[in-house]
């Protein structure tokens, strides 16, 4: 297949590239700056000049291609809801030019956003709207084109980790150079479920290749990790003190990470694995935080 990539420049999108290349398909990945393009040109993807927020440069990426599969998204912590609704958008543009085709369209999602407070499964819909948390509107654009009869996968990503890692895990880490303490918020039982990108990079090939219309498939390699053990681990390589604060001192010390830092959202996997074959193999997210590349700078 000729498969439209967005992101394929990311944390997990440079991981997504070799597997689809390595499959025999071929790939053609949104491209915001020259920089991005020479870099597609590099991993052996064709280049495609646009961003996430050019609608229109989204659907004509879309239009040449077999496929699409859209994990692109630009984690502004500090302008979350935006970032959210301009996903919200980018997921519109691409159904709208794959709608009335059987051409599939794989989208992401969160998979601890699911049903805080309990074990989520692949056949939950989400409780939480995008007026309760914003990342939510990936999946209600989700739902809304499966209603129109676009062949829409959602991939629910749970908490990534890895060599390169951007995200949450080095936001801890960020925070505990700077505060001085390494925190977790009330008894620090709360859990992530977490998984990492090569695994997760895995799972989006196979559920571009056999992926159901409307389904929902969860990158969960561990159902939740307990932030306080994550937090005790960062304590101890940064040789700062592991504290506890209370969620009305979570959102003076995480500022906009507060969301996260306070989540509870384990998620299984199991349906995922007996529905597509998908085995992750790598390493556990506090194994990969102790061993790691995560402390070498």
């Amino acid at each position: 297949m000729r498969v439209f990539l967005t992101g394929g420049t990311g944390f997990i999108g440079t991981a997504v590239v070799p597997e689809l290349l390595q499959a025999g398909h071929q790939v053609l990945g949104l491209a915001r700056s020259e920089a991005t393009a020479k870099a597609l040109s590099a991993a052996g993807v064709k280049a495609h000049r646009g961003s996430l927020d050019d609608v229109d440069s989204l659907r004509s990426g879309a239009a040449a291609s077999d496929a699409v599969l859209h994990i692109g998204f630009n984690h502004d912590f500090a302008n979350f809801k935006a970032m959210c609704e301009t996903d919200r958008r980018a997921i519109e543009a691409l159904g709208a030019e794959l709608a009335g085709s059987d051409r599939p369209l794989v989208v992401t999602s969160g998979a601890a956003l699911v049903t805080p407070g309990r074990v989520a499964t692949e056949d939950d819909v989400s409780t939480l709207t995008s007026a309760d948390f914003p990342r939510a509107a990936s999946e209600e654009a989700a739902v809304a084109l499966a209603g129109r009869g676009v062949r829409i996968s959602v991939v629910r990503l749970a908490v990534v980790h890895g060599d390169g890692d951007p995200h949450f895990i080095p936001s801890l880490i960020k925070l505990a150079r700077e505060k001085g303490v390494s925190a977790y918020v009330g008894d620090g039982l709360n859990r992530w479920p977490a998984v990492h990108r090569l695994d997760a990079a895995h799972l989006y090939k196979l559920v571009l290749e056999k992926g159901s219309k409307g389904a929902h498939y969860h990158a969960v390699a561990e159902e939740g990790v307990a932030l306080k053990g994550i937090a005790e681990v960062i304590g101890r390589r940064l040789k700062v003190p592991t504290v506890s604060k209370s969620k009305e001192e979570a959102a003076a010390h995480f500022g906009g990470f507060a969301m996260f830092a306070g989540m509870d959202g384990r998620a299984s996997s199991k349906l995922t694995r007996e529905r597509l074959g998908w085995r992750p193999v790598q390493v556990s997210l506090l194994a990969d935080l102790e061993g790691g590349s995560y402390f070498r700078s």
